[in-house]
């Protein structure tokens, strides 16, 4: 069986286009403007910020490529909604972890093999995947593609309105 190599190119080209896509919304939105809701009662930028690398950051080793990096944040960022009074990293700090993260996975990922992107991830069991072969590396991927692009759209809310 030929292995998908221009489906898992295709998955790749996707998670790059949202990760530029963000990191664009990301440099054109200032510290002061992250630390402000997308809505009144909703999360924070820098809480969502906070989020997307617990997720990224857990990738690692869900995808077997290594030990997380910032796992400390996990409780904050992905246990417990967002609260102005809790204790978290700095907004420069979150945009170099956020860069570091990112970097490290842009790295083990092109090093993957289409074959190794067919293989199951740690979230699942042996006897699950060998039952749906989907829930694989690349599925995971594409996934958090997908939840990336999500955030992204919350955090668009930020971006200060242009004077007509």
């Amino acid at each position: 069986m030929e292995t998908p190599s221009a489906l898992t190119q295709l998955v790749l080209n996707s998670w790059d286009l949202q990760l530029t896509r963000f990191n664009q919304l990301l440099h054109a939105l200032s510290d002061d403007r992250l630390l402000l809701p997308m809505a009144p009662g909703r999360s924070r930028g820098i809480y969502i910020l906070g989020h997307l690398i617990a997720v990224h950051d857990r990738m690692i080793p869900t995808l077997y490529l290594g030990e997380q990096m910032y796992g400390s944040w996990h409780d904050t960022f992905l246990k417990n909604p967002d609260d102005p009074t809790v204790a978290m990293p700095s907004v420069q700090e979150l945009r170099a972890y956020w860069s570091s993260v990112n970097q490290f996975l842009e790295e083990k990922f092109r090093i993957l093999s289409p074959a190794e992107w067919l293989q199951k991830h740690s979230a699942v069991s042996e006897e699950d995947f060998a039952k749906e072969p989907h829930r694989n590396k690349l599925n995971l991927l594409l996934n958090r593609t997908n939840h990336l692009s999500y955030h992204h759209g919350q955090l668009v809310f930020l971006k200060e309105k242009l004077e007509l």
